[in-house]
């Protein structure tokens, strides 16, 4: 296919090309990864800039989006990419073979520092989607930084910079300039532009909020370095519609809901409630909306059939258009299979890996079980169909979802996406349904809701 780049894309290969250190903080579905590849084509055939490029990626990301999206297109059929996946010895023989581009998954770069050490060999690294670097205190960002001055050409790429606060932008942008923009360490940065929250008992780390103007003053600190675009400015993709669909459940599955939902919650004290206790409560919430929840053994336990049989219906209803179904536990998914075996003549399949996708989009698949977090980036499904079904929800995960979302929703999307949510009334799931569209602070949302819901539980007990 020939490649026609917009405005916008040529551009971003213009930036890639001219500026050795540049973060790409483009929205879902501008095409990052072709602009990637064009730039780095264009700097190893054209100017004899680059010998060595790396891409770190996510591992579905590693394992073939990159191969994929230079066969696409005719002017990138040269470009030789090799992936590095896979137990030590694969990994060796990869890094071995002749190549433009080697792609690692994330988790490998601590290895892969270590491997080379003083010998490292990539003189342009690519970071698909650097929020993943975002954490000051992790492996992958430490193992990074001891090479970062043996890297000539930095780039970086994601669609949400800051998923969880601007926080999240100082170790991705300390990569690109080694601090001198947001300051040298983190602590700086924070007593630049955030303001320590106050301590309440039991609180067990330190929280910080932005200064009013702090927004306004990063961007323009890091303007000179960093290019954020938005889809909407840039595209015009088909309508987006959000579907939500409520679930009720039945009066037996109800009074088995109400129990369950106070027994757990009078197991924790709204006063002492951490982030850690939190998580564990509202997975099992989800848990409950969903039917069903793990027992302290780990086995299964059915609560309800109410979410499947909304699911089913809802199935009835698309008429044979395809659908992409996120679960979020296992037993979401193996309940799913049970069912859609059971009662349809679809065909079913769970996403696995490049196999998936390609069957997708050629329209063998009806309906593609996916786990939102292992399909995130770099998929293009929107060829496959324009119908999403939200069974279950992630934890606290405003990335994921929007990622998630965005696989369908994309550039080549040719009919408008419809995006349909079960949303148990009353459940946990109706509060974070409604925190995700809020797009605020999802955990502080969460948080106070289950406070408030700890709250009543304890009145209605001393009843």
């Amino acid at each position: 296919m020939k490649f026609k780049p917009h405005g916008y894309q040529q551009y971003a290969i213009a930036r890639i090309v001219q500026d050795p250190f540049v973060g790409l903080f483009l929205d879902m579905g501008l095409g990052k990864t072709v602009i990637t590849l064009t730039a780095i084509h264009e700097l190893k055939y054209y100017r004899w800039a680059v010998s060595r490029c790396l891409v770190v990626a996510p591992k579905k990301v590693a394992e073939a989006t990159w191969q994929a999206e230079a066969a696409r297109w005719d002017h990138l059929q040269q470009m030789r990419i090799v992936p590095v996946l896979g137990s030590v010895a694969k990994r060796l023989r990869a890094l071995n073979t002749p190549a433009d581009v080697w792609v690692i998954n994330r988790e490998n770069i601590p290895w892969l520092v270590d491997y080379y050490r003083n010998d490292w060999p990539f003189d342009m690294v690519v970071l698909d989607e650097s929020s993943s670097f975002k954490n000051p205190g992790s492996k992958r960002f430490r193992a990074l930084k001891l090479v970062r001055s043996r890297i000539r050409r930095l780039v970086e790429l994601t669609g949400t910079p800051a998923p969880n606060g601007l926080e999240d932008l100082w170790a991705q942008v300390y990569l690109l300039d080694g601090g001198q923009r947001l300051g040298k360490t983190l602590t700086s940065f924070r007593e630049a532009y955030f303001t320590q929250d106050y301590a309440y008992p039991g609180q067990m780390y330190r929280t910080y909020s932005p200064q009013t103007d702090a927004e306004g003053r990063i961007q323009a600190a890091i303007s000179d370095i960093c290019i954020s675009m938005k889809a909407e400015d840039y595209l015009q993709l088909p309508e987006y519609i959000e579907n939500i669909i409520p679930v009720a459940l039945d009066a037996k599955a109800q009074k088995q809901y109400d129990k369950l939902e106070r027994d757990m919650l009078l197991t924790v004290d709204e006063q002492t409630i951490t982030a850690g206790s939190a998580a564990v409560l509202n997975g099992k919430l989800l848990q409950l909306c969903s039917g069903a929840v793990y027992d302290e053994d780990g086995n299964v336990v059915r609560i309800h059939d109410c979410k499947l049989e909304a699911f089913l219906e809802t199935v009835e209803q698309l008429g044979g258009e395809h659908a992409l179904v996120f679960y979020w536990f296992k037993h979401e998914r193996d309940r799913l299979l049970e069912v859609l075996q059971a009662k349809t003549n679809l065909r079913v399949r769970v996403y696995g890996g490049a196999q998936e996708e390609t069957d997708w989009n050629a329209g063998k698949i009806d309906l593609l079980l996916a786990h939102p977090a292992s399909c995130g980036y770099g998929l293009n499904l929107q060829q496959g169909g324009h119908h999403a079904i939200w069974y279950g929800y992630p934890n606290w995960a405003l990335e994921i979802y929007q990622q998630a979302n965005k696989r369908l929703h994309r550039q080549g999307q040719k009919y408008p996406v419809v995006v349909h949510h079960l949303v148990v009334q009353g459940g946990m799931d109706e509060l974070v349904v409604s925190a995700l569209h809020d797009k605020g602070d999802l955990q502080e949302a969460l948080m106070g809701a289950l406070k408030a819901k700890i709250a009543k539980a304890g009145k209605e007990k001393k009843r």
